[in-house]
């Protein structure tokens, strides 16, 4: 099935690419360690939700169009478990 995404996804990712761009800048003016640190971390956690949301909007829509066929949603959660797994 193929996701649509909505203008609050892509939202995140571009606040996502400002960070990057801030902690280069930072970087590039040698600020502490610890500073570009949290940020990275910070970025990484935005980075988790967008994935989480992202598999739990597909799952969700994956689930309906399988029970409307009829079919083992079950089979769908497990994989979208591994996919939440092999995300970290």
């Amino acid at each position: 099935m193929t996701m649509i995404y909505d203008d609050d996804m892509k939202k995140r990712l571009k606040r996502m690419e400002g960070q990057i761009r801030g902690i280069l800048r930072m970087m590039e003016e040698e600020q502490d360690c610890k500073d570009v640190v949290s940020q990275i971390s910070a970025v990484r956690s935005a980075a988790d939700k967008a994935i989480a949301t992202i598999v739990a909007v597909n799952l969700e829509n994956c689930i309906m169009e399988e029970r409307e066929a009829g079919g083992d949603t079950g089979k769908l959660v497990k994989q979208a478990v591994e996919l939440l797994v092999k995300s970290r």
